[in-house]
């Protein structure tokens, strides 16, 4: 079997990702600190697979624990989640997330080149994109961004393209994800935010659960069918297996690949919430609140290349993805906390 290493495989889409790697028969080997995530993540892979993924708390940055895990494997491929990435946090501390993903990221590619693992995908995201002059997003539009943690994705990206310049026989997948939500349908793999959640659908799920009082909702005067803004939500089962199709191409000697992956399709906020409460059967209080600064209006995918190129399409829609985030956070009221 393949080996793969999952840098922040123990996190939301890297989970995801391991327990797909594992049904499509590849042998992923997990590095993470567990600094955003739990170690019963394990157990719940385990239960899902019937395999147990070997497991490495190390940290990125350290070079010389990184090292020993290249050391002890003989890998064919490397999965990079690993990285802080909430943007209000980038913006109070901009040296803490240029530090952190940008020396992982290096430290990961020089032992690549050390010991010949030729192949990486690269966990991107839209918001390299910033504010797009139109929509949906195409993967040839300018790239430009607006927060710090959006800026360590740029410059990983511009770090990898000038890496593959110079050495030809390199391949890297650069995913730019748009929103990821949902859960494994058995509930027992799923998003589980340390402290206030700063995406959507946790926070909304757990208003739902009575963890807290209302969904601010931040603006419903933007120029969209209801006020408020829209994005492109992917279920993150179907992100997860883009990444095992990404990998797929990268073994023909693909060089560097970029490829969108969503849906194709904006939903509002308040779409997203009304069907939330479809799910959960019940209304979900929310209040309307000033708009935030750096939030755009509208925010969807074109994924025509990633169809085109590796088949990638995604197969859930927004009602999926909400009935499997409320599965999740039932069974899961406290994450996977007891």
């Amino acid at each position: 079997m393949k080996k793969i290493l999952v840098a922040g495989g123990m996190g939301y889409i890297g989970s995801h990702t391991v327990v797909n790697l594992i049904e499509n028969g590849y042998d992923p080997i997990i590095v993470d600190n567990l600094s955003n995530s739990n170690i019963e993540v394990l157990n719940r892979i385990n239960m899902i697979t019937g395999k147990k993924p070997a497991f490495y708390k190390v940290d990125l940055c350290d070079y010389d624990k990184l090292e020993n895990v290249f050391k002890e494997n003989d890998f064919v491929a490397a999965i990079h989640f690993a990285g802080l990435k909430a943007v209000g946090e980038s913006v109070e501390k901009p040296l803490m997330y240029y530090q952190n993903n940008l020396i992982s990221t290096l430290n990961l590619i020089e032992l690549m080149e050390k010991y010949k693992v030729n192949n990486l995908v690269f966990s991107s995201s839209a918001t390299v994109y910033g504010d797009p002059i139109s929509v949906p997003i195409y993967e040839t539009f300018d790239l430009h961004v607006t927060n710090p943690y959006g800026r360590t994705k740029l410059m990983i990206e511009d770090i990898l393209r000038d890496y593959c310049k110079v050495h030809k026989e390199f391949n890297v997948a650069l995913l730019r994800y748009f929103n990821p939500i949902g859960a494994h349908p058995s509930g027992l793999i799923g998003e589980d935010p340390n402290g206030i959640p700063n995406n959507l659908m946790p926070y909304i799920t757990q208003v739902a659960i009575g963890k807290r009082e209302c969904l601010g909702v931040f603006g419903n005067d933007y120029n969209t069918k209801d006020g408020t803004g829209v994005r492109d939500y992917i279920h993150v089962c179907d992100l997860a297996y883009g990444h095992v199709l990404a990998l797929d191409k990268l073994f023909t000697n693909s060089g560097l690949v970029t490829y969108n992956l969503g849906t194709g399709n904006g939903y509002s906020v308040l779409e997203v919430l009304h069907a939330m409460e479809k799910a959960c059967g019940f209304k979900i209080p929310y209040q309307i609140k000033p708009r935030r600064e750096g939030d755009i209006a509208t925010c969807y995918a074109n994924c025509d290349k990633a169809f085109k190129e590796i088949g990638f399409k995604a197969k859930y829609n927004i009602d999926d993805m909400c009935r499997d985030s409320w599965n999740w956070q039932k069974k899961n009221p406290n994450g996977y906390k007891k």
